[in-house]
């Protein structure tokens, strides 16, 4: 007897069902049983089934004589199901990676409960996915293992789907349960199920990826078929008054009826056109027939709900277009507001400008407003130490301000200080650009501090890359180049890219990057604390996976399937996994201790200090990295699209910092192999340490702040000028000489 039934009815899914297939066949968690009932099918599902059967002993085909519909197809599977619990999966759907194994875990963790709640996401027909925020809130799993629904009512409001839950068969049996035949069948088989189950558990997990097609479930297609609503919640109504045990429901239950009648009238494609006042009707008819005391909506939905039970169809239209209305307004008058308010604004910004400088003032900024962080959050704090007398003051946004020290000024981006501060502070410090509007006044400076070495290519060498290029306003961004007086650059190769691709009159620092300073003054104390606060065993091997941005691509996936290297690499390896900011995209999962998601931690830096091993593709954090002198490993199974689409200014692979892997099980052998720590990945980080990491040696802040803030030149190397400026400059033009680094570059 398998643990699973995982029952999935197939009807006109020729082009998904491959996925829904194996998305079951491929979990770790093997004790399960597939049943997949054709349901007539008239294109190739039926044929795709029968491939799968006879590939896989798992997997039980029943083809239907006739279409009977998608309630009593998994009556057809719930008939053949020999499993201890059920779930049903529609054959559109998947299930995310290792999702019957957390399933199975948190079943024997409860109890073995009638009925386990799981969370789901929707992954939409244009590539993005959307948590559902109204099934998370009730899936905490604070509290009692398990419960029944009068513990947790909310259940019974938000979750009248059947593919979220796994259900106990013999729990099933006993009650009787089927599906009812018609549109809307969920309902009337999840309300008397969950008044129903004696013991219920939750899992706070996606295990279900619910895929909305571009023109929707079934139930979104108009037609006659929508009425059918009412029957089910006929069924639903009987099944209360059969057990009168359920009586107390009977008010929760009439409200969800009349929110669910409200959704399939207002809804733009389900009911056709002209059937809308008969569907009033019939749900006045639903509100008189099963009129229930103490059934008192929220105030929010009282007068939909009241228009819902008089039948009132065109007071409850006029109602929604009214809304509707309101919405458009109120946007309007907010846009016109925020109009008016930026004017105002930049009329105080052309005063401050008219008012004297600051000479002690310097405003810091980073990732566009992302927090206290890379280079410029270094060169502020060294500034805080060798300079006491500047005023430093930050930008970000409020989500972020919770990053700055409290000994800085915080700035909200738009606000009155801010264009104040862009104005009036002498010095300008930011990685990437001020708001476009930054006109630099006389006698300010402009530092940009850059952030990463370039491996892709960057500004104007993006001219002949349309995937990489986007809506990039080159005038805009040279105007911007225009406004720096110095840039920071890590090593030669940095300093002649930036002079190329952004053209303009600077200065380069040839000076390392401040916040690589930290990577060689940290000491063992330090990366011990940061490892006890992610979580890291002392005994376990910590891989840090930061991949980077596909601009070829429009969903940003996971290229290694995380979970089953760390099956393969064993339990002494765990992997911190960091999206890139334009990505985002989490792992997938379960929360494992051994799989920790840090895209949101604040510090890049510690998180390179707190693993013993970098895993990227083409990230320039491998430039970073490679100061601590530990192990990296290049991913690149996709080197050719990226470089065809981004182009880059070497082959990575023919210059790595470690040892390359072009795939899954070539990565895993590095790893299980020992390659990744061996003498001839040393070798070549070593090369490559020392070509592109030749400055930093923990000063690179202090060179910077006492160069640019300071005025102290002497014993630091010369600033490159770049060739606008050498052609500006009095006399003979001459070539920089080639600058000699001082410095020690051991960590």
């Amino acid at each position: 007897m398998p643990r699973f039934s995982v029952i999935v009815p197939v009807f006109r899914v020729q082009a998904y069902l491959h996925e829904c297939l194996e998305s079951v066949l491929e979990q770790t968690f093997t004790d399960l049983e597939l049943i997949a009932i054709d349901d007539c099918s008239p294109d190739a599902s039926g044929t795709i089934v029968d491939e799968f059967a006879a590939r896989d002993p798992r997997v039980r085909t029943v083809h239907l004589a006739e279409n009977v519909g998608l309630g009593r197809a998994r009556n057809a599977g719930l008939e053949r199901a020999t499993g201890d619990y059920v779930i049903f999966l529609d054959s559109d759907d998947s299930l995310t990676p290792d999702a019957l194994h957390a399933i199975s875990d948190r079943l024997k963790s409860t109890g073995g409960p009638d009925v386990l709640v799981y969370d789901y996401v929707r992954s939409c027909w244009t590539g993005r996915t959307a948590p559902n925020a109204m099934t998370a809130a009730h899936l905490t799993e604070e509290g009692p293992a398990s419960f029944t629904l009068d513990d947790r009512p909310g259940l019974l409001r938000v979750l009248h789907v059947v593919w979220n839950k796994a259900y106990r068969r013999e729990f099933l049996e006993r009650a009787g349960f089927t599906f009812a035949p018609g549109y809307y069948e969920d309902v009337s088989w999840t309300y008397p199920v969950l008044v129903t189950a004696e013991s219920i558990a939750v899992l706070d997990r996606v295990c279900v990826r619910y895929r909305q097609r571009r023109r929707g479930a079934i139930t979104c297609s108009p037609g006659r078929r929508h009425f059918e609503i009412f029957g089910q919640y006929d069924r639903v109504f009987a099944y209360l008054d059969a057990h009168p045990e359920t009586e107390h429901w009977r008010p929760l239950v009439f409200r969800r009826m009349l929110d669910h009648f409200s959704t399939v009238f207002t809804a733009p494609d389900r009911l056709p056109r002209g059937s809308r006042a008969a569907f009033m009707r019939r749900a006045r008819t639903y509100c008189r027939r099963y009129r229930t005391p103490g059934a008192i909506p929220p105030v929010r939905t009282r007068i939909r709900h009241t228009l819902v039970r008089l039948g009132a169809h065109r007071s409850y239209r006029a109602l929604h277009a009214a809304r509707a209305l309101e919405r458009r307004v109120r946007r309007a008058a907010v846009a016109v507001q925020r109009a008016v308010r930026a004017a105002v604004l930049q009329i105080h910004y052309r005063v401050q400008r008219l008012l004297p400088l600051r000479e002690n003032d310097a405003v810091f900024s980073a990732y566009w407003g992302r927090g206290y962080v890379c280079n410029p959050a270094a060169v502020e704090a060294k500034v805080r130490e060798l300079a006491p007398h500047i005023r430093t003051a930050w930008i970000a946004d409020p989500a972020h301000h919770h990053t700055i020290p409290p000994a800085i000024r915080r700035l909200t981006p738009g606000t009155a200080a801010y264009w104040t501060a862009l104005a009036r502070s002498k010095y300008l410090v930011n990685n990437v650009n001020f708001d476009r509007r930054l006109v630099k006044g006389r006698g300010q400076v402009y530092l940009q501090t850059q952030h990463g070495t370039p491996l892709k290519r960057m500004g104007l060498d993006l001219l002949e890359r349309p995937a990489a290029v986007g809506d990039t306003d080159v005038r805009r961004m040279l105007a911007n180049c225009d406004k720096w007086d110095y840039v920071l650059s890590a090593n030669r190769h940095s300093t002649l890219v930036w002079e190329r691709v952004y053209p303009a009159d600077y200065a380069t620092l040839e000076y390392g990057y401040p916040r690589n300073d930290v990577f060689h003054r940290a000491t063992g104390k330090d990366v011990a604390r940061l490892r006890e606060a992610l979580g890291i065993p002392r005994d376990s091997v910590a891989i840090l996976y930061a991949p980077t941005h596909r601009d070829y691509r429009r969903t940003q996936l996971h290229a290694i399937d995380l979970e089953r290297m760390l099956r393969s690499l064993g339990p002494s390896f765990m992997v911190l996994t960091r999206s890139h900011h334009l990505s985002a995209i989490p792992p997938v999962g379960d929360d494992s201790s051994r799989l920790i998601d840090v895209s949101d931690h604040p510090c890049v830096e510690s998180l390179c200090l707190a693993s013993d091993a970098l895993v990227t593709d083409y990230s320039s954090l491998m430039f970073d990295y490679a100061h601590l002198d530990r192990p990296i490993v290049v991913y690149a199974d996709d080197w050719e699209a990226y470089e065809a689409a981004r182009g880059t200014y070497f082959d990575i692979r023919s210059f790595p910092p470690g040892a390359v892997a072009t795939g899954e099980d070539e990565l895993i052998d590095i790893f299980t192999t020992g390659e990744w720590r061996g003498p001839r990945s040393a070798q070549r980080r070593a090369a490559f340490r020392e070509r592109f990491c030749p400055h930093d040696d923990g000063d690179a802040a202090e060179r910077v702040v006492r160069h640019v803030l300071l005025g102290e030149t002497a014993g630091l190397p010369s600033a490159v000028p770049s060739k606008e400026r050498q052609a500006a400059a009095p006399g003979p033009r001459q070539e920089p000489e080639t600058t000699v680094n001082p410095f020690t570059s051991a960590p």
